[in-house]
């Protein structure tokens, strides 16, 4: 059974800002920013986008379901690699435009494809003038070759 969701264009600012009803606001693409997070360490694995589909199976199911733009389709996060994220809770912001996604990440813990926990695992340094990117020092927990063959 497919969710409904709320349309967001019959409600006023007050009731999409303080109201009860779940309304997000899809961008011009149909889609909706998600920020996932781990539960319990609060670490930021990924940012990624749903569509109404992927939003309504996340709901429906307690997996995390994305839309990928790059492949231009609906993601199920962990089917091949065996890394699901168990939904602990979706959270909003204020005008409803931006998910947070808090997730127990299965598997070895790995979020990003390049086998890491987070898609995170560079920091951008500024050192005399130059710009540069430094690895954070996180692990990968699986090889992505063995994996996903490439």
């Amino acid at each position: 059974m497919a969710l409904t969701l709320t349309d967001p264009a019959p409600l006023s600012h007050a009731e999409l800002e303080e109201g009860t009803a779940f309304a997000p606001r899809f961008d011009t693409g149909g889609l909706v920013t998600v920020v996932t997070i781990e539960a319990g360490s609060n670490d930021v694995l990924m940012l990624a986008h749903m569509n109404a589909e992927a939003l309504s199976l996340t709901l429906e199911t307690g997996i995390a379901h994305y839309w990928s733009r790059s492949r231009g389709k609906l993601w199920k996060k962990g089917e091949t690699s065996g890394e699901l994220q168990q939904v602990v809770e979706l959270r909003t912001d204020c005008d409803q435009d931006a998910i947070v996604l808090v997730v127990n990440q299965t598997g070895r813990g790995a979020a990003c494809h390049t086998g890491r926990k987070s898609c995170f695992y560079r920091r951008i340094v500024v050192s005399d003038g130059t710009v540069a990117l430094e690895d954070t020092g996180r692990p990968r927990l699986f090889d992505p070759r063995d994996v996903y063959g490439h």
